[in-house]
Order: structure tokens, then C-alpha cells, then sequence
């Protein structure tokens, strides 16, 4: 019985949604065309459920590069319309149209030439009448029994509000990187901004010998630099190979006689480089194509500048 109340609310909050889409017209392009001119605030303000759903609107917005903010309306009439001014943009949610503390809003809202956006199931609403752009949430139902409790119209909303959020970053062309620069501390963020300078072993960190050093000396280069592998260089700091601790396996079990054989004779010549300004995460790619856990890091042709390991990007979390 439950699993049949279950799959009953979810129908109709998804056909809420579904109905949403031959609703929309005009007035969703001149929403956003509003909230992309905006030159102050887009202030989102709603009671109750429609205020819950407007502070995840405000958020919304606000990490995809719309200035937001979510205004109490009780609040607001008790002394916060400070924080509107001139050049912002006020979103109104109200399903009724009619909710006292949001209506309270207007008259100050009409004084600053503020522009009004109404979120609403009722069209012919005073919130309606007194917006300049109207939204229609309205829906065939509530998925509570009783018709009481918000849901499917919070759902509508809710939903409105993330197509508002992104046309708008659709329309502003925000990228990757710019969406990364508002989530900083996540992981989106750091798979955005770290890149490879920021984690590479670099100076004398680098695991390195020249090309003519005894591969006892590359052992003990491998061992002092803990990486599981060393670079073999020229004079000139240009990248030879690398020598990793499979190489040295792989030698002894053919019979090699490791003690005859300079570095170079045993390095494996071309192995995956990347650059000091490719994104961390970029290394991370490269990293599971070719089954391998370090990167030499290269710039100026093939000058080593850094050596990257798979630990670096687990501990910064990229991976």
C-alpha cells in the first residue's frame, strides 16, 4: 500500500512538471531577458513553503552566476526592505497570489521602479495583477489527499525556478571554470581549478638522474624520492624516459644484468608527459586511460619541471 502512495505522489508531481513545459511562452523569455539585464539584485521573496523553495531559487542563482539573495517578506516589512534597491529584481512566490506579507512587498517595490516577477498558480491574483512578468505554477492538483499541504506546487516551482537559473547561465554563456570560481570548496571546484603546478613534486623533489647514472644510482634516486619511479634527463634537464619499479622487475626477470646498463639503456623512452597549467583533473584522465599512477610534468618541449602521482590527486581530492 505504501509503495502505491508512493508512486502516486511522484506521478502527479511529475505530471505538475510535465505540464509546465506547453505552458511556457513570452512570458518565461521576458523573465529572463528581466533578470539578465538586471544590473543591482535579483531578491527572491515568499511565506512559508514558497519562501523554503524561494531560498533554494536564491541559491540556485547564486552559484550560477546571478546575484541572489532570499528576502523574508514578514521580515521585510519589519524594517529589511533596506536591502533592496533601485536596479534589483524582486521574484515573488505565492501560490495563492494573495499571501498578506508578500503583497506588503509591493507598494515599496513600485516607489524604487523595482521589477516584479510573480511566481503563481493563480493568474488573475493581485500579486499577478501588480508584476510586470507573470509565471504560471499553477497545477491540476496537490499530491496531498486532502489538497492542503504543498507538493506537487512546490514542486512546480521549484522546477520553474531551476529552468529560470539555467537560461539565465545559458544566456550569460558561464563555462566550467566559471561556474567553478562559485563553488570553490567542492569538489566540482577543485576538479575545475586545481591544476597540475599546484600538485606536482617539483625542484628537488623531482626523482631525477642523468642519462649516463648506474641504475644503481637510479634505485637509490627512486628510493630517496619515495615516487616509485625517477626521470631520466640530459644535461640539459630534457626528458629521456623514466624508469619505474616495474621496469626494474620486468629487467630482472628476463636476466638482464642491471649493474652493466646506464639509465637511458633501461628507461622506457616515451613515457605520458603532461603540461604545469593542464587542469588536475585532466591528469586524472590520462592517469586511468593508461593505467599508471605518475605523470612527468613538461613544459618548453620537453624540459622537466615536475612529477605528478596519483596520491597528490587523491589527498586534494580531485579524484
Amino acid at each position: 500500500m505504501s509503495i502505491q502512495q508512493g508512486k502516486r505522489v511522484l506521478e502527479i508531481e511529475a505530471r505538475a512538471i510535465a505540464e509546465l513545459i506547453d505552458r511556457l511562452d513570452h512570458r518565461f523569455t521576458e523573465a529572463v531577458d528581466l533578470l539578465y539585464s538586471c544590473t543591482g539584485k535579483v531578491v527572491i521573496s515568499g511565506m512559508g513553503k514558497s519562501g523554503l523553495i524561494g531560498q533554494k531559487i536564491a541559491a540556485t542563482l547564486a552559484s550560477t552566476g546571478t546575484p541572489a539573495f532570499f528576502l523574508h517578506p514578514a521580515e521585510g516589512i519589519h524594517g529589511d526592505l533596506g536591502m533592496l534597491a533601485r536596479r534589483d529584481v524582486l521574484l515573488a512566490i505565492s501560490n495563492s497570489g494573495e499571501t498578506e506579507e508578500v503583497l506588503k512587498l509591493l507598494p515599496f517595490v513600485k516607489r524604487l521602479g523595482i521589477g516584479v516577477i510573480a511566481m503563481t498558480g493563480r493568474i488573475p491574483s493581485t500579486l499577478a495583477k501588480n508584476s510586470d512578468v507573470i509565471l504560471d505554477v499553477s497545477v491540476s492538483e496537490e499530491a496531498c489527499p486532502m489538497g492542503l499541504a504543498p507538493t506537487a506546487s512546490t514542486t512546480a516551482t521549484l522546477a520553474m525556478g531551476d529552468a529560470l537559473a539555467i537560461a539565465l547561465l545559458q544566456k550569460r554563456g558561464l563555462k566550467e571554470e566559471d561556474f567553478a570560481q562559485f563553488h570553490p570548496g567542492g569538489t566540482l571546484g577543485r576538479r575545475l581549478l586545481l591544476k597540475v603546478r599546484d600538485l606536482m613534486h617539483q625542484g628537488d623533489a623531482i626523482p631525477r638522474v642523468q642519462g649516463q647514472a648506474s641504475i644503481r644510482e637510479a634505485i637509490m634516486e627512486m628510493t630517496t624520492k619515495k615516487l616509485g619511479m625517477t626521470t631520466v634527463v640530459d644535461t640539459t634537464g630534457q626528458l629521456l624516459g623514466v624508469i619505474t619499479d616495474g621496469d626494474l622487475r620486468r629487467h630482472l626477470e628476463k636476466g638482464s644484468d642491471l649493474g652493466k646498463s646506464p639509465a637511458r639503456d633501461l628507461a622506457s623512452k616515451h613515457p605520458r608527459t603532461i603540461g604545469p597549467d593542464e587542469l588536475a583533473a585532466r591528469a586524472v584522465q590520462i592517469m586511468e586511460q593508461f593505467s599508471i599512477t605518475s605523470l612527468v610534468v613538461c613544459e618548453e618541449g620537453n624540459r622537466v619541471v615536475g612529477i605528478l602521482h596519483l596520491h597528490d590527486l587523491l589527498k586534494s581530492g580531485v579524484v
